[in-house]
C-alpha cells in the first residue's frame, strides 16, 4: 500500500533495553513488549502493578472516573519469578471502554487533540477516545518502566522519583535531595509540599466544576546514577531524556538542571566547580548542570522537569470544524482528567527509568569489550 513503511507509528523506544507498546484506548486492550532485559532479574506482578495503580483512572476525585483496574498480565519472558532473557510481553485488557460515547466526535476535530494531525498524516484515525494518541497507551510504558526501575536498583542502586511541583500558578517547595515516595503519595495531587498540595487540589477541583482544566510541571530526580552514562553526539543522555519525556501525552516542555532559568546567569555564576570529596571521589560543589554535562552523567543527582499543558478535553464551549470544514461549537462530554499531572507522575518516572536502563546497559556493553588488537 502506498505510503506505508515499517515502524510508521513510532511505537518503539530504546536501543538495548527496548520497548514496543501496542493497543488503542477503546480497543481490546493495551500492552508492551520489553526486549533486552538481562536474565535472572527477580520481578513480580505486584511490583509492576504498584506503578500501574498510581497511573490508573478513578483513583481520586481529581482524575477521570473511568473505572479501570488495569490488572497486568505477564504473557512471556518470566519463569519462576525471574526474567529469562527473552522478550517480556505484558497486557492489560480494557474493561470500561465506551467507544459509543465518542460517536458525535467521529467527524469532528477536537481543539488541541491529535484528531486533525493524525488524519492528515495517515488518512485515517481511530476516533474512539483518540486511539494511539490517548494517554491509555502509557500503560505499557509504566509497566515496562517498573521492570527498568528494578533493573536500575539491582545493578547500580539507582532510585527514581517524581512529583508534581507546579499546577497552574501554584508552585511548591520540595527538597529534591531527600524527598521520599511516601511523602509524594500522601496527597491526591502527588505534591509532597502539603500546603501547596491543598491549594493545587482546590484549584483543580474548581477547574473541574467549571468544565475547564489546568496544566503544570512535574519534577523528576534520579539518585545514585554513576558517571559515564550517555553518548555524544546525538545520543546524549539529556537528549534521549528529552525525547522520552516529550513523547508523553500533553508534554510540551522539558529541561535539565537550571534549564531556561540558567539563561539569566553569567557563566561565572552558572558553572559547577569540581572538588574531590573525603573519599577521593570527584564531585561538583553545585549542580546547575542537573547531573549531566556534555550529554554524559557526572555522578550527581539528575534533575529534570516536564511541562504539561492543560487537558485538551473540556466541557467549556470551543469553536472547531468537522471533516468537511463546517464550523461547529463543541462542548465535549465524557470522562476526562481536569489536570493530567497527578496521574502523569508514574509516567515521567517510567520514562526516566527506561532511558537510564538503556544507557546503563549500553555502558556495560562498552566496559566489557576486549581491547582492540592492533597490527604492527
Amino acid at each position: 500500500m502506498s505510503g506505508c513503511y515499517p515502524g510508521g507509528v513510532g511505537s518503539q523506544l530504546g536501543r538495548i533495553f527496548s520497548i514496543t507498546t501496542f493497543g488503542e484506548s477503546h480497543g481490546g486492550g493495551v500492552g508492551v513488549v520489553v526486549d533486552g532485559c538481562p536474565p535472572r532479574l527477580a520481578i513480580s506482578v505486584s511490583e509492576i502493578q504498584r506503578d500501574l495503580d498510581r497511573r490508573r483512572p478513578g483513583q481520586s476525585h481529581l482524575t477521570t472516573p473511568r473505572d479501570e483496574q488495569d490488572h497486568i498480565e505477564i504473557i512471556s519472558g518470566l519463569f519462576e519469578g525471574l526474567t529469562i532473557g527473552s522478550p517480556i510481553a505484558m497486557w492489560v485488557g480494557n474493561k470500561d471502554a465506551r467507544p459509543e460515547a465518542y460517536e458525535e466526535l467521529r467527524n469532528l476535530y477536537r481543539p488541541s487533540h491529535a484528531d486533525y494531525t493524525t488524519e492528515a498524516k495517515y488518512g485515517i484515525r481511530n476516533w474512539q477516545g483518540g486511539g494511539r494518541s490517548s494517554a491509555r497507551e502509557t500503560i505499557g510504558r509504566v509497566a515496562a518502566g517498573a521492570i527498568a526501575r528494578k533493573l536500575l536498583f539491582e545493578l547500580s542502586g539507582i532510585e527514581v522519583c517524581a512529583w508534581v511541583s507546579v499546577v497552574g500558578t501554584i508552585a511548591s517547595q520540595v527538597d529534591r535531595e531527600t524527598v521520599q515516595f511516601g511523602e509524594i503519595e500522601a496527597t491526591p495531587t502527588r505534591c509532597p509540599d502539603s500546603m501547596a498540595a491543598k491549594k493545587m487540589e482546590d484549584s483543580i477541583e474548581m477547574a473541574r466544576k467549571k468544565g475547564d482544566s489546568l496544566g503544570g510541571i512535574i519534577e523528576c530526580v534520579a539518585r545514585n546514577v554513576p558517571p559515564g552514562l550517555g553518548e555524544p553526539v546525538f545520543d546524549k543522555l539529556d537528549a534521549d531524556l528529552a525525547k522520552a519525556m516529550l513523547s508523553l501525552p500533553a508534554a510540551k516542555g522539558f529541561e535539565v538542571g537550571s534549564g531556561f532559568s540558567g539563561t539569566r546567569l553569567h557563566g561565572s555564576e552558572h558553572n559547577d566547580p569540581f572538588v574531590r570529596d573525603e573519599a577521593g571521589v570527584v564531585r561538583t560543589k553545585t549542580n546547575r548542570s542537573g547531573g549531566i554535562q556534555g550529554g554524559i552523567s557526572n555522578g550527581e543527582l539528575i534533575v529534570s522537569r516536564v511541562a504539561f499543558k492543560p487537558t485538551a478535553t473540556i466541557s467549556v464551549s470551543q469553536d472547531t470544524v468537522d471533516s468537511e470544514g463546517k464550523s461547529i461549537v463543541l462542548e465535549a462530554r465524557g470522562r476526562h482528567d481536569p489536570c493530567v499531572l497527578p496521574r502523569a507522575v508514574p509516567m515521567v518516572e517510567a520514562m526516566m527509568c527506561l532511558v537510564l536502563a538503556d544507557h546503563l546497559l549500553r555502558q556495560a556493553s562498552t566496559d566489557v569489550l576486549p581491547p582492540i588488537s592492533r597490527r604492527s
